[in-house]
């Protein structure tokens, strides 16, 4: 195996990446080969995919399907080889369906068909040993000795960031948001990376135009969530455990969450979000629903133990699942959509019963504890409501500077700077925050200005779009450009959502973010010191040097 695309990844001075038995995500050799291979087959289908489109078909289930497909590689999200290779194989049905078609097309036209590389025309074998054998061919890191280690970086920028944008895609198809136009650029990605090109100014832009293309999706994602939940409002959310039989829910998907209300009304069970899932309590639509009692637990890499705990049953519905036999608890975890785990119950369909039927044998909580509050809901609309009142507190002096401290969570005490950071940002300045990065200081105290809270939670990774269209309302009230507004960034990172979100903010024309707690592993030094150059992309280093140099330059 060899992966390298999570912060997790084994850094030593030979290199960057997980290539043994097992990489430090628990994943193993024999699903990270497959899960290349399937990488391979969904690039193959974009070729056809691609070429069709040049003869007028277009086969909407294919454009769902390889994004939703490619998401299974993420990081944290399919553990599961039987799934891997089910999904390998009905992305070779779908390419050898649209060769079909595209070359009938090309005969009925009187057209030549084009020469397509020729990833486009692999044949899976039949045999695991032998996927397992040619997936060699596919590791992410071939020909390294050929075109240098930074052209290689480049690939990994634009195919990990590609992968974070196809998880939103699916995000936001889930809530019935698809766009041809967004579909086709998709496949266009795809095919390119197919290619192996090693031209690092395309590759470079390829990047940007991800970015781009992502920021078209969130938009995407925004209009799904607000369209079907309502939007966010700022709300009040209890931390801690309710008396009663209980549900948690932990991912991203509030399509599921809502299933799990609906089937649960009346039976006793109270149902408590989990990290990515606690912004599911400012929706409108799920405020209606009483036992929807609070959030349980913190971010990602704390669930063996949380899970452990916690006397219900849980649903992971996105990533990030991890080993559940650490904490013995996978006879009552279950996965829903795209992620996997082998031996444990994947839910079909949209009937919740046996998650339900888990949490009624469990004995739930046998008591309250003291509520604990935090804040979430501070979307797009919130933060626009607010946007006269903040512009006024700037220009009164009462407000001098934003923060916007947010991105993933993960277990190295590194970490530890996000909250020390909070901590010491200035009373004159406002934090904004999202993703499971806030739980390292939701639950701090922050006060507010004039009234105007200085904690503003916009709620999931998803979100990113709230923030952004809260910075471009500033920029357009002041008069200036995003560049020139008291606003600093400081991000954490740890998967491929967290890559595309910087590519968007990148690609956007974002200058002088912070990234931490240390570089991806697939960035090589040549390529940092291009980010730098091209766009002050800086990494952390102490909050006390950090916090003087972003306030001296405000």
């Amino acid at each position: 195996m060899f992966c390298v695309q999570c912060e997790h990844t084994i850094q030593t001075p030979q290199g960057a990446g997980c290539s043994f038995a097992r990489g430090m995500c628990g994943k193993t050799a024999e699903v990270s080969d497959l899960q290349d291979m399937l990488v391979h087959l969904l690039q193959a289908v974009s070729l056809y995919a691609q070429a069709a489109r040049k003869v007028g078909i277009i086969d909407t289930e294919v454009d769902a399907y390889v994004p939703q497909a490619f998401f299974a590689t993420l990081t944290n999200v399919n553990f599961d080889p039987a799934r891997i290779i089910a999904f390998t194989e009905r992305a070779e049905a779908f390419r050898n369906s649209l060769k079909s078609r595209y070359e009938a097309a090309c005969k009925a036209q009187g057209i030549a068909p084009e020469k397509l590389p020729a990833a486009a025309n692999y044949k899976v074998p039949t045999e695991k040993a032998v996927m397992l054998s040619d997936s060699l061919q596919f590791a992410l890191n071939r020909q390294k000795k050929e075109v240098g280690e930074d052209v290689i970086g480049l690939r990994l920028l634009s195919l990990y960031g590609l992968k974070g944008a196809a998880a939103y895609m699916e995000h936001a198809r889930v809530l019935g948001q698809t766009d041809l136009e967004v579909a086709g650029k998709f496949h266009d990605f795809m095919a390119y990376l197919a290619t192996d090109p090693t031209d690092m100014g395309e590759l470079f832009q390829c990047a940007m135009d991800i970015g781009h293309l992502n920021f078209r999706i969130m938009q995407m994602l925004d209009k799904g969530e607000t369209d079907t939940y309502g939007h966010p409002e700022p709300t009040k959310v209890n931390m801690r455990p309710i008396t009663g039989k209980a549900i948690l829910v932990s991912g991203h998907d509030y399509h599921d969450l809502e299933l799990i209300l609906k089937q649960t009304e009346g039976k006793g069970i109270n149902v408590f979000t989990h990290g990515e899932m606690l912004p599911a309590h400012a929706y409108p639509a799920f405020k209606k629903y009483k036992h929807l009692v609070g959030n349980y637990g913190t971010a990602w890499q704390n669930q063996q133990r949380e899970f452990k705990a916690f006397p219900g049953a849980v649903l992971m519905t996105s990533n990030c699942i991890i080993n559940p036999e650490v904490g013995q608890y996978q006879g009552r975890i279950f996965t829903r959509s795209i992620v996997g785990w082998p031996g444990v119950t994947h839910i079909e369909g949209d009937d919740m019963s046996a998650l339900i039927d888990a949490a009624l044998a469990m004995p739930g909580f046998d008591k309250d504890e003291a509520p604990v509050y935090t804040t979430t809901g501070f979307a797009r609309n919130a933060l626009m409501a607010a946007a006269p009142a903040v512009i006024e507190q700037v220009k009164a002096g009462n407000i001098k500077h934003f923060f916007l401290i947010g991105g993933c969570d993960g277990d190295k005490k590194e970490r530890a700077y996000y909250t020390d950071l909070a901590k010491a940002v200035p009373q004159d300045s406002i934090i904004l925050t999202l993703a499971c990065g806030k739980f390292r200081f939701n639950e701090l105290e922050f006060g507010d200005i004039n009234g105007i809270p200085r904690f503003l939670d916009v709620g999931q990774c998803n979100d990113a779009y709230s923030a952004i269209q809260l910075a471009i309302a500033l920029a357009d009230a002041f008069g200036c450009g995003v560049n020139d507004l008291p606003l600093s960034l400081v991000l954490s990172w740890f998967e491929q959502k967290a890559i595309v979100i910087l590519l968007t903010l990148l690609a956007l024309g974002i200058k002088d973010i912070r990234v931490g707690p240390t570089a991806p592993g697939f960035l090589t030094p040549n390529l940092i010191g291009v980010l730098n150059q091209q766009f002050g992309l800086k990494l952390i280093s102490t909050v006390e040097q950090d916090l003087n140099d972003m306030l001296k330059a405000a």
